[in-house]
C-alpha cells in the first residue's frame, strides 16, 4: 500500500466517523422526541425505557447515516485536497485520478459490507424491539392507552380519541368502530360512541380497562340500512383488553429476509401491493448497503469539481445527493409490480455509477 493510499484512506475514515456520529445524533434525537416524548413527559416512562429506545433506533439510523456520512467525507476530503492543490501534486507525481481513488473504493466496499450486515441482521430485530417497547409501557401504565389529544388505534377495529383526562375520569370520549377491507385497512365506520364523561377503572387481573359512560350518544350503521341512534344518561361499562393491544399485523420492516420469504410463501392470496411491499423491503436492504460504493463513484469527481469552480461546499452537495437518493427509493416502494419496484430501488445506484464514470472521464482530461 502506498503512502498516498494510507493518507487518503485515513482522512476519509476519520471524517466518515465524525459525519456518522453527527447525523446519527440528529436522527436519533428526532425519533426520540417524536415517538417517545409522550411516554417520557406525559406518562413518566422510566429512563431505562428511553435508553432502550435509543439503543434500538441507532441501527435503523445507521442504515442511512453510514452511506450519507461516507458521501460527505469523500466530498469534503477531495474538495480540500483539490483546493490545496494536493490532487495536482499527486498527478504530477504520476498517480492517476483513478489510482488515487482506489482507497476510497476500498473504504466504500468495507462500509458496504458493514451496512449489509446491519440492514439484513440488526435492523429488523431492532425495529421489532421498538414495537415491543410501547407495548411494555402499556402494560406498565394501561391508562396510557387513552391519552388525551391522541387518536389511539391499538385496539382491533376501533379508534379512540379523548379530549382531556382528569385523574381516572375522561372528558369528551369518542370511539369509532370501523370495518376493514381484505388488506386489513379501515374503510368506514360501523358505529360511533360519544360520552361527555367516562369513569375509568383498571382491572389488572383480567387485563381490562372498564369504562362507564355518562351522557352517552351511540350511532350504529348496518350495510344497506339507515343509521340507528341511542341516548343514555349512563351506559354499561365498555371494556378494553389491554392484554392484547400489541399490533400483531405482519410488518416487513421488523421481519428478517427469511421471515419475509416464508411469509410470502405461506400467504399466496396476499394482495399484490402487499407482496410488492414485502419484496421491496428485501431489495431495499441490499441497495442501501451498496450505496457507499455508488456514492464513491460520484463523490470523488464532484468533490474535485466543486472546489475548482469555487461554488457550493461538499456538505451542500452531500445533502442534495443524499436527499435525492433516499427520496427516490421511497417513491420506488410505491410501485405496483415487483419488477418495477426492483428497478426503481436499484435505479439510484445504477445512475450514480454511470454518472460517476462520465465524471471520472471528464476529470481525467482536466
Amino acid at each position: 500500500m502506498r503512502i498516498s493510499d494510507r493518507y487518503i484512506a485515513r482522512q476519509v475514515i476519520v471524517v466518515t466517523l465524525y459525519a456518522i456520529v453527527v447525523l446519527s445524533v440528529v436522527l436519533v434525537m428526532g425519533n426520540l422526541f417524536k415517538q417517545i416524548r409522550p411516554l417520557l413527559v406525559e406518562q413518566g416512562a422510566p429512563i431505562g425505557l428511553v435508553l432502550r429506545f435509543v439503543v434500538n433506533v441507532v441501527p435503523y439510523s445507521l442504515m442511512f447515516t453510514i452511506p450519507w456520512g461516507f458521501l460527505s467525507a469523500v466530498l469534503l476530503v477531495f474538495g480540500r485536497m483539490s483546493g490545496e492543490h494536493e490532487i495536482t501534486g499527486f498527478r504530477v507525481a504520476g498517480i492517476s485520478l483513478t489510482r488515487l481513488s482506489l482507497p476510497v473504493f476500498a473504504v466504500g466496499a468495507a462500509l458496504s459490507g458493514v451496512c449489509l450486515w446491519i440492514n439484513v441482521n440488526v435492523v429488523p430485530l431492532a425495529t421489532a424491539s421498538l414495537q415491543e417497547l410501547v407495548y411494555e409501557q402499556v402494560k406498565r401504565d394501561p391508562r396510557s392507552l387513552l391519552d388525551p389529544g391522541i387518536v389511539q388505534s391499538r385496539f382491533e377495529n376501533q379508534k379512540v380519541f379523548v379530549e382531556e383526562r382528569d385523574g381516572d375520569s375522561l372528558n369528551g370520549f369518542h370511539l369509532y368502530q370501523v370495518s376493514n377491507d381484505d388488506d386489513g385497512e379501515p374503510v368506514g365506520a360501523e358505529a360511533y360512541v360519544h360520552a361527555g364523561k367516562v369513569s375509568l377503572v383498571v382491572d389488572e387481573e383480567k387485563k381490562q380497562l372498564r369504562l362507564k359512560l355518562q351522557d352517552a350518544f351511540i350511532e350504529t350503521k348496518q350495510e344497506g340500512e339507515m343509521s340507528e341512534f341511542a341516548f343514555a344518561q349512563e351506559a354499561e361499562p365498555w371494556l378494553f383488553d389491554f392484554g392484547s393491544t400489541r399490533n400483531r399485523k405482519a410488518r416487513s420492516g421488523s421481519m428478517t429476509n427469511s421471515e419475509i420469504r416464508s411469509y410470502l410463501r405461506e400467504n399466496p392470496d396476499l394482495p399484490q401491493e402487499k407482496r410488492v411491499e414485502f419484496s421491496a423491503e428485501i431489495t431495499k436492504r441490499y441497495t442501501f448497503s451498496l450505496a457507499c460504493l455508488a456514492f464513491a463513484c460520484v463523490a470523488v469527481p464532484l468533490g474535485i469539481k466543486s472546489r475548482r469552480k469555487d461554488t457550493s461546499s461538499g456538505l451542500v452537495l452531500s445533502i442534495v445527493i443524499g436527499m435525492v437518493y433516499f427520496l427516490f427509493t421511497v417513491v420506488a416502494e410505491e410501485f405496483e409490480t415487483d419488477a418495477i419496484a426492483t428497478l426503481g430501488l436499484w435505479g439510484p445506484n445504477i445512475v450514480c455509477c454511470l454518472l460517476g464514470l462520465y465524471l471520472f472521464r471528464r476529470a481525467r482530461f482536466r
